[in-house]
């Protein structure tokens, strides 16, 4: 909250391949936070997000997204993490998530390939890019800008999220320095803004339509123009405004 940001998720990671896992119920903010603090430059309270992880390396990882859990249903945001082509592919076009991890901290074994990244984005889905790593260690910053490049090739900068995914506050960033790494990644000036912004909303939006298998509208109020407000002007307050 002290950096900027209004709403922030506390990621809960399930790895198959380590040991035999369950899902339990997300731990409420409530009970970590008894007054959940307000967010820099404003009186609003800082909005907390549950978030579901699901590191997978085989296709029997994937069946527990397909079933329908009442704890899967909890979360806010749920993300898939998948370690190999075939998974990514599975991840892209059949499971209902709302991110798709990209592996930073390696070589990825696979290269992006454009009908599944099509896919996702035609889905709603969103491709999610940590920067921690690369202010971490040399090497990972090498991977990490190297194969976010190779996704903007084919993405061409639509449908990124860019988060810490950080354990430490030290390991944190403000917005503008995020959007700023952005631009190492391939992303363009506005399209780094996004990343962090309207894109971060639109994951929020669609995890509410995933929870609720409904739609979610969201409304912005947009100001109105000088111009627009002459010609709704009514003829006789025109001719006393041009007199």
């Amino acid at each position: 909250f002290s950096v900027g940001y209004s709403a922030v998720a506390l990621n809960h990671v399930i790895d198959f391949k380590e040991k035999k896992q369950e899902i339990v119920k997300p731990v409420s903010p409530s009970e970590l936070f008894p007054s959940l603090p307000t967010v820099q430059g404003t009186s609003k309270r800082i909005k907390v997000l549950t978030r579901l992880t699901l590191v997978v390396s085989d296709p029997s990882h994937c069946n527990l997204l397909r079933s329908t859990s009442a704890n899967i249903r909890l979360y806010d945001i749920i993300a898939v993490y998948p370690k190999t082509e075939k998974l990514f592919h599975i991840a892209c076009t059949t499971l209902d998530v709302d991110l798709v991890c990209i592996n930073v901290t390696e070589k990825l074994p696979f290269y992006f390939r454009r009908p599944p990244v099509n896919m996702a984005i035609d889905r709603g889905i969103y491709f999610e890019l940590l920067y921690t790593p690369a202010i971490k260690d040399s090497t990972m910053r090498r991977y990490t800008i190297s194969n976010a490049i190779s996704l903007m090739q084919i993405c061409k900068g639509k449908n990124i999220v860019i988060s810490s995914a950080a354990e430490r506050p030290l390991e944190l960033r403000g917005p503008y320095d995020v959007a700023n790494l952005g631009l190492l990644f391939g992303l363009s000036e506005s399209e780094s803004k996004a990343a962090v912004s309207t894109n971060c909303r639109a994951t929020m939006l669609h995890g509410e339509t995933r929870k609720t298998a409904c739609g979610v509208v969201y409304t912005l109020k947009k100001p109105r123009k000088v111009e627009e407000e002459e010609t709704t002007l009514p003829a006789c307050k025109k001719a006393k405004t041009q007199a």
